[in-house]
């Protein structure tokens, strides 16, 4: 019997994401939120020089730039205080590089938003901030 479930535990983990450290953690259970939130997932982990952005998504007719920070303890400062302005700088950097590849006409109307989780990374409190910045 021992080896009927051994062989089910193995199939069932192939099947989940890999994920290899707390930021990948954080970054799917922001996805996973965000798609209960009826946002469409477009890119993970879109890379430029200029920077990285976690999560590029659609809401209701616009892009959605998605930083995600984890802490698991505030006592000393809330995730979304970690994004910095110069973290800012490089997220908005990215966009625009994302904008000129995917959208040239800027058409579409875009925004930046902030996941912030904190607590234990199985069921973390989360906190969406839409348009954290500009």
């Amino acid at each position: 019997m021992g080896t009927i479930s051994q062989w089910f535990n193995q199939i069932y983990q192939s099947l989940i994401p890999r994920v290899t450290n707390r930021g990948q953690i954080a970054e799917h259970k922001a996805e996973h939120f965000l798609l209960k939130q009826g946002l469409t997932l477009l890119v993970r982990n879109y890379q430029t020089k200029a920077g990285e952005i976690d999560l590029i998504m659609s809401h209701q007719q616009a892009l959605v730039f998605v930083e995600v920070r984890y802490k698991s303890n505030t006592e000393w400062a809330h995730p979304a205080e970690s994004v910095t302005v110069q973290k800012q700088r490089k997220i908005i950097k990215a966009a625009k590089h994302y904008l000129l590849k995917h959208d040239p006409t800027g058409r579409k109307a875009c925004r930046f938003d902030v996941i912030a989780m904190s607590g234990e990374l199985e069921s973390p409190k989360i906190n969406w901030l839409q348009h954290a910045f500009y």
